[in-house]
């Protein structure tokens, strides 16, 4: 415990930081109080920030009702002087973000691996925070773009708190932290005309990977699908290095986290996440918190993939500390360890959200890092960044960052400081204090490294072993199917297409020429530039893991079904439809001509969106009404035409078929669905064409050619 307060001394009254007493201090009067969130302002009245009531906030002091403001107006400087300050600096990187909180259940069987507590005991729950991210973007930038994903996580165990800082892509452009300002410079917007925003498709970043080909693999990634998510429940996530773990016995072994959606691995294509750049930039963040509210909750298990610790830092040939390569889970598989669900929102976006802090070194016993010089890098840099953009090293007291584990850390002082220190002695040891803070031993969870043998002469230099840049980028290329590999020769065509120096474009070919041969030409011709010859690894065996498309169908909780309809529609069949859908957790959404409630009869069904406001990106399958009056409606054309586009399940009853082939659509395609009612089969192959995704079938059908056709 920390020393009492002698008798002569005294502390600021417990309140919150907005005037309230804290739980069980004197002020509260009723247990009503007690139970409200004291960090929540409170009272009827408007108030300056030090508590008095104000008779008027909409006119500043004046001299009469026409003459100058006076300077003793101290409503109006406290008022302006706040606003003018409410912003602080955003992230360098990861700035655009969206959050949640959850809960972490172990299965316990990590115990044989870790000590940690919070993986090794079974039904252990632990409270976290996590924190969805882009990486390039400003704040205010869209959700959709082609960029990495951030997905940290923040675990607030009782043995400290332990930050699991990482992204949707398993590798990074860098081997070495020391290049990571200069891979966010050239990705950045360019500097002389700030443009282009939140997107990899200029001049610099493609220099900058051209030439520094360690890149090559994350780029692989980044052009994939893997680049524009449909969901955050639909993203995996990875630590992106190696960890060192140990377990009760002190044996040690190499890990790498992974997080698995229980929703499945999915993604938008191309013209879909551009369309809901503009049409819906808030598109992710929208998606994560109207699926909470519903009660659509995010899950993830967390995984890992144990290899030897056997002093080599390596597996089978892979070098297990660069961060550009990753180990395929056919050579080591995942192994589940415990549950995330993420089930409540935010209260307030600038308090948790914006003002939550990560870092690297958040570590709990029975989790070590490693040597990899990307994360030696991070260590440093996720501690520095917080120190300016929220003022300062008390960032750990703000409500969102604070641990939920006793802290005594002898830290004093500095900006922000809201702890109230007793004692007279914050250093040890001493004789004034009692002795204390004590420090505790392994074996009364004090964290105490393992040891390891450090030796060597300091050089500027990477391993051997992290020259090859090629053989993983194609072993990810050869792994997907066909239609992942046209969308990421689209991905390719498209970003180098707004690149403006042609030998930037030329080095980028060569780079791909490294990679895959086909994939070289495809990107070649679309660029209407030849194709250099490489040399791709040839031994590389294709990993199933890394596609996303497997035909097995996944859960349909979380998704959005459009249901087209007016006045004149078989409401009867809507409410049918409805019903079964929200049984798998499928929200159905009714899109008519204007807003209102459609009614017939008894019969009343609620307009959810218009065709003003609706577009297709909003919805995973839209459904056509029987009844619903023909119409040459673009708005409702262009609706179904994105959908089947973009390889949707679309479906209709009755006469509502008519209305698809109206729009030019196959009733007979893949992915679309049709009969007479809202039958138990109707539904039935709706939610199966949901499970799968998309019709992929159609892709060859709908897919815009990288290759001009021929004259």
């Amino acid at each position: 415990m920390p020393p009492r307060r002698k008798s002569d001394q005294a502390a600021p009254k417990p309140t919150s930081p907005t005037g309230k007493p804290t739980p069980g201090q004197p002020g509260q009067r009723n247990a009503a109080d007690a139970a409200d969130d004291v960090r929540a302002q409170g009272g009827d009245y408007l108030t300056t920030a030090q508590g008095l009531r104000l008779p008027d906030t909409d006119h500043s002091l004046k001299v009469g009702d026409r003459g100058p403001t006076l300077l003793e107006d101290f409503h109006l400087r406290e008022k302006i002087t706040h606003f003018d300050h409410e912003r602080i600096p955003e992230r360098v990187v990861h700035a655009r973000g969206a959050a949640a909180h959850g809960v972490f259940e172990s299965y316990g069987n990590a115990a044989s691996v870790t000590k940690a507590g919070f993986l090794a005991d079974k039904g252990r729950r632990t409270e976290v925070f996590v924190r969805f991210s882009t990486v390039l973007g400003s704040r205010g930038s869209a959700d959709t773009v082609r960029d990495t994903r951030g997905f940290a996580v923040k675990f607030y165990t009782d043995e400290g708190t332990f930050d699991l800082v990482g992204n949707n892509m398993p590798v990074f452009f860098i081997q070495d932290g020391i290049k990571f300002p200069d891979i966010i410079h050239a990705a950045k917007p360019q500097p002389d005309r700030e443009i282009p925003q939140a997107q990899s498709a200029h001049d610099t970043f493609w220099d900058f990977v051209s030439l520094h080909t360690e890149a090559t693999h994350h780029v692989m990634w980044n052009m994939s699908d893997r680049g524009i998510p449909r969901s955050f429940r639909t993203m995996e996530g990875f630590g992106v290095h190696t960890f060192r773990l140990v377990n009760a016995a002190g044996d040690t072994s190499l890990v790498k986290f992974h997080w698995k959606p229980v929703a499945g691995v999915h993604s938008l294509v191309w013209e879909e996440a551009q369309i809901a750049a503009g049409v819906d930039p808030d598109f992710h963040r929208r998606d994560l918190a109207d699926g909470i509210e519903a009660g659509a909750f995010l899950e993830y298990e967390l995984g890992l993939q144990v290899m030897p610790d056997d002093g080599s830092d390596a597996f089978e040939g892979i070098d297990l500390l660069d961060p550009t390569k990753i180990v395929a889970e056919e050579l080591v598989p995942v192994q589940l360890v415990g549950k995330l669900t993420l089930n409540r929102n935010p209260t307030n976006y600038f308090a948790e959200t914006e003002q939550v802090a990560f870092h690297t070194g958040h570590l709990v016993p029975g989790i070590e890092v490693t040597n990899d010089p990307l994360m030696q890098a991070r260590l440093f840099s996720y501690l520095d960044t917080q120190l300016t953009r929220l003022g300062g090293p008390n960032f750990s007291q703000l409500p969102i960052n604070r641990p939920h584990a006793p802290v005594n850390d002898m830290l004093r002082d500095g900006m922000h400081q809201t702890a109230i220190h007793t004692g007279q002695a914050p250093y040890r040891p001493n004789s004034i204090d009692d002795g204390l803070p004590l420090v505790a031993a392994e074996n009364e969870g004090g964290y105490v490294q393992v040891a390891r043998k450090i030796e060597g002469s300091p050089v500027r230099a990477n391993p051997a072993s992290f020259g090859d840049h090629f053989s993983q980028p194609t072993l990810f290329y050869r792994s997907m199917s066909a239609v992942e590999q046209a969308h990421i020769v689209e991905a390719f065509t498209f970003e180098l297409g707004k690149v403006y120096e042609q030998a930037i474009k030329e080095r980028a070919l060569a780079v791909l020429a490294n990679v895959d041969t086909e994939l070289c030409e495809r990107v070649a011709a679309g660029l209407g530039l030849p194709a250099p010859t490489g040399v791709p690894a040839m031994d590389v065996q294709p990993s199933g893991a890394l596609s996303q498309i497997t035909g097995v169908p996944g859960p349909v909780a979380g998704r959005k079904i459009g249901v087209v309809a007016d006045a004149a529609s078989d409401l009867a069949g809507i409410a049918t439809l409805t019903t079964a859908a929200a049984k798998l957790g499928v929200t159905v959404l009714v899109i008519a001509p204007v807003g209102g409630v459609l009614a017939k009869g008894r019969t009343k069904v609620t307009v959810d969106r218009t065709l003003l406001t609706a577009r297709s990106i909003e919805f995973d399958a839209v459904v056509v009404a029987g009844g619903t009056s023909p119409t040459n409606d673009l708005k409702l054309v262009l609706l179904l035409q994105e959908a089947y586009r973009h390889c949707k399940a679309l479906a209709a009853w009755g006469d509502g078929v008519g209305i698809l082939q109206a729009a030019g659509i196959d009733a007979g395609a893949p992915g679309v669905s049709v009969g007479k009612s809202v039958s138990t089969a109707f539904t039935t192959e709706l939610m199966s064409a949901l499970a799968l995704h998309r019709a992929w079938e159609r892709s060859e059908l709908v897919m815009a050619s990288a290759v001009p056709p021929a004259r």
